[in-house]
């Protein structure tokens, strides 16, 4: 019995710009409300089900595997905060972690704060947005989303007596920070367009709807969020659009007190803020400085009239964190397009940075919770190497080892190499790859390549370690990250060479990425899968079109797909703030150049890779109608007979399934799906 995929029905709507008419014939898969949107998505869920089901053993095994590699009664490094050590910790067997405390040593009793597990009982999707205990360590603040759309209510909790207070905030999105009082907290509320634009303040016990207006944000490009001075002097208020942002202070022990400006906005200026004494440290990219520096200035007249360099601007050597300690400031950096840890002793007379061997590595550095300490955490991992936590003294240069994620199932690092490759793109531009391989592998062109790329927002892909991956590795497939243009790991050139009306090189560079590999010997176009998500999507999307010919198959998890219609739309969460990223197309020169690209608007008759594309129905930054939409136009135009799977999760969001094992299951589809596509399912 053949089973037929399901087709959209075509509703064509004129949708005009500046005198240009288009028709979309499915624009109606907007409308969530009219029980054909349902009806359709549904349909496509049983046909990517049906479709699927041959592969039901495989998924299962995949699962299993998937979740053998994971140390299911695992527990995170305690932090010190005062006389407690806070932690996070999961049991056997539970979806959602436990938040946790013992005071004055680790040998005390237990204190169980949070167990997101009860609170998960009876829920299809349920996520923790902040957890923030406040200074005294009698309350706890936290807030929840229940069905992915990224809308949180904030709870009070306290820790003597477990009991809640009976006040909740809805309509919150992912900033509260507590003032030194423990009784004031400051929290963020979206607007009725899903954008976080006003800062309110709360009293314990008392009424929500008395709430003080702090901040409002009234420019549409820009959101609003909070933060913390980690020497608990100041609370922030920062307003951030794409590539620009303005801070303002108050201080902690007054919470009643005035916000102070730092710097005023404008546009492609962009700075962060942390306090040292009678200083701020100002991490910007002003005065020419694209790749950012660092600048002191008093916190009496924090203008950048006053502004003097501390830590010069250096072109190709982005710095991307400034921590402040007491003593100490830890600065991180990218060279040559990895991360680099700098730690200076203060007032600045002396300085040295940590050293790192693998060729290819990430480094995350955590800001701790306090302020006087000598020690800094971070964590080092590369492709081949687990998550490894070190604590780092700053003063005498020792580092301790805290923990190795253990990878259950037989995992050890040696059998598998890492290797940084570099492709040429078009224009020149030479384009680094992380590449992972097990030693057995052939690399003679016969392997299946799994080839990873986002390129947008500046967000960096690091060479984090996933014990994921290893399924589809110890099956004979090379991993590689294709690190395009659009991201900063080359600096801030090497973003905008990948935005704007250069958005293209973006795509080119992907391309140029897989035929590298190919020429290497490390694939063929036969056995090569490409993965995007989100803006990754889109890249996903755009190559399709460009170059289908190149790609066995492709997978765009909840795919920005629909660019032009959502640019042109003010009202959807992320357009305005994004207008620095794709350009307004209500200006014609951006808008031909979104049409020219937009992966919705350029599906044309030709043969297309095999594809599975995923959607969240209640997803706020890339909405379900833009996966849905695109499906429904390949099925129409493509002329070749491969597979063209959408599942849409009905009960989540963005971020897929919020359980641990729950996500496992979204792998396991995908990894099914590809070593179908590549006949490999059977092996």
């Amino acid at each position: 019995m053949s089973i037929h995929p399901p087709a959209a029905p075509q509703r064509p709507k004129e949708l005009t710009t500046d005198g240009d008419v288009r028709v979309d014939p499915w624009f109606w898969l907007r409308d969530i409300d009219d029980p054909a949107v349902t009806e359709y998505l549904q349909a496509e869920n049983a046909y990517t089900a049906a479709v699927m089901q041959p592969t039901d053993r495989l998924r299962n095994d995949l699962y299993e595997e998937l979740r053998g590699r994971i140390k299911e009664d695992d527990s995170t490094v305690p932090e010190k905060e005062g006389d407690y050590y806070y932690y996070v910790r999961f049991e056997e067997g539970a979806q959602y972690p436990i938040h946790c405390r013992k005071h004055l040593t680790l040998a005390a009793p237990e204190e169980i704060i949070l167990d997101v597990n009860e609170l998960a009982e009876g829920q299809d999707y349920l996520q923790v947005g902040v957890l923030e205990n406040s200074p005294d360590h009698q309350w706890l603040a936290y807030s929840l989303d229940t069905d992915g759309s990224e809308k949180f209510v904030i709870h009070f909790k306290n820790l003597a007596t477990g009991e809640h207070l009976p006040e909740t905030i809805p309509n919150s999105y992912y900033s509260l920070e507590w003032a030194n009082d423990s009784r004031t907290v400051f929290y963020d509320v979206l607007d009725e367009n899903h954008r976080p634009v006003k800062i309110l303040q709360h009293r314990l016990g008392q009424a929500p709807s008395t709430d003080k207006l702090v901040y409002r944000e009234t420019d549409e490009r820009f959101f609003v969020d909070l933060g913390k001075s980690l020497s608990r002097r100041f609370i922030y208020v920062v307003a951030s659009g794409n590539n620009m942002s303005e801070w303002r202070f108050l201080d902690a022990n007054r919470p009643d007190g005035q916000l102070t400006l730092v710097e005023p906005r404008r546009p492609d200026f962009e700075y962060d803020v942390v306090d040292h004494g009678d200083r701020f440290l100002v991490w910007h990219n002003g005065d020419g400085a694209k790749d950012f520096k660092v600048a002191e200035t008093p916190v009496s007249a924090p203008g950048k009239a006053n502004w003097q360099d501390f830590i010069a601007h250096e072109p190709g050597r982005p710095i991307l964190s400034v921590l402040s300690f007491q003593d100490h400031l830890a600065v991180t950096f990218r060279r040559n397009g990895l991360p680099q840890l700098q730690v200076i002793t203060l007032p600045g007379e002396e300085v040295h940075t940590v050293p790192f061997d693998e060729e290819d590595y990430s480094l995350r550095v955590k800001s701790g919770r306090e302020w006087a300490t000598t020690v800094l955490r971070f964590t080092y991992a590369s492709l081949a190497t687990p998550a490894t936590v070190y604590d780092y003294d700053m003063a005498t240069r020792e580092r301790e080892l805290k923990k190795r994620t253990e990878v259950p199932g037989g995992f050890e690092s040696e059998h598998y190499r890492t290797r940084r490759l570099w492709a040429t793109a078009s224009d020149g531009a030479t384009i680094p790859i992380s590449v992972l391989y097990r030693k057995d592998t052939p690399l003679d062109g016969s392997a299946p390549l799994y080839l990873y790329g986002y390129g947008s927002y500046g967000a960096v892909m690091e060479s984090d370690f996933s014990s994921n991956r290893i399924s589809l590795v110890d099956r004979g497939f090379v991993f590689a990250s294709a690190h395009v243009r659009g991201g900063m790991e080359l600096g801030w050139d090497w973003y905008e060479q990948g935005k704007l009306l250069d958005k293209k090189n973006t795509f080119t560079d992907f391309i140029a990425c897989a035929e590298q590999l190919a020429r290497e010997g490390y694939v063929s176009p036969k056995k090569l899968v490409a993965v995007g998500g989100s803006a990754g999507g889109m890249l996903m999307g755009a190559v399709a079109n460009m170059r289908p010919d190149l790609f066995r198959a492709i997978v765009a998890h909840v795919p920005f797909v629909d660019v032009l219609n959502t640019m042109l739309d003010d009202t959807l969460p992320l357009t305005t703030m994004e207008y620095n990223e794709w350009g307004n197309p209500q200006s014609g020169e951006f808008y031909e150049y979104i049409k020219s690209y937009s992966p919705y608007d350029n599906v044309t008759a030709q043969d297309y890779p095999h594809m599975l594309v995923t959607a969240g129905l209640s997803d706020p930054r890339v909405t379900y109608w833009e996966p849905a939409k695109w499906t429904a136009r390949l099925r129409d135009l493509k002329t070749d007979n491969k597979l063209l799977l959408l599942k849409t999760h009905m009960d989540s969001g963005h971020a897929g399934a919020s359980g641990r094992f729950e996500r496992l299951k979204e792998v396991a589809l995908e990894y099914a799906f590809i070593l179908k596509v590549l006949g490999m399912a059977g092996k």
